[in-house]
């Protein structure tokens, strides 16, 4: 009789212990989770090569806001704009966000040579801008600065 307890007890216990369905480990969803419409489709995150040829200038390197402006409208303006304003297809860079003690010159040298990850709207990835060195990026920094602060952003 002293081993029928246990055993009954085992027995009910396992019984109980294989009605509970699966862990959550082991579940395997019916279907995904629905994507929220408000998020944009995005392709997956490519890998970004570091660019061994770009170089910040150096310290008093003179900028020319006007070449800025140039090379801006070259390389810049298909996603932020012909004013830095954005578009649909990028922020503007004359906001608030962008001012230098949130984004620092040394974020947007970052983001023009290597690219940069959505992190405040919703356009996606930056990809990286090979056509632009670092003293053409000092120039763009120069003359997106200088936006900044006629529109009352410093």
């Amino acid at each position: 009789m002293n081993i029928r307890i246990p055993l009954i007890t085992a027995l009910l216990g396992l019984g109980l212990l294989a009605g509970c369905g699966e862990s959550p480990e082991t579940a395997q969803p019916s279907e995904p989770p629905a994507r929220s419409e408000a998020a944009p489709s995005q392709a997956p995150a490519q890998a970004v090569t570091p660019r061994e040829d770009f170089r910040i200038p150096p310290e008093g390197f003179q900028t020319d806001v006007r070449r800025g402006r140039e090379l801006f409208q070259a390389n810049c303006m298909e996603c932020h704009g012909a004013d830095a304003l954005g578009t649909d297809q990028g922020p503007p860079l004359i906001h608030r966000i962008y001012e230098p003690s949130h984004h620092s010159d040394l974020a947007f040298y970052i983001a023009i040579a290597r690219g940069t990850h959505q992190h405040h709207w919703e356009f996606g990835d930056m990809p990286p801008v090979p056509a632009v060195d670092g003293e053409d990026a000092a120039h763009i920094i120069a003359w997106i600065r200088q936006e900044q602060r006629e529109a009352g952003i410093e």
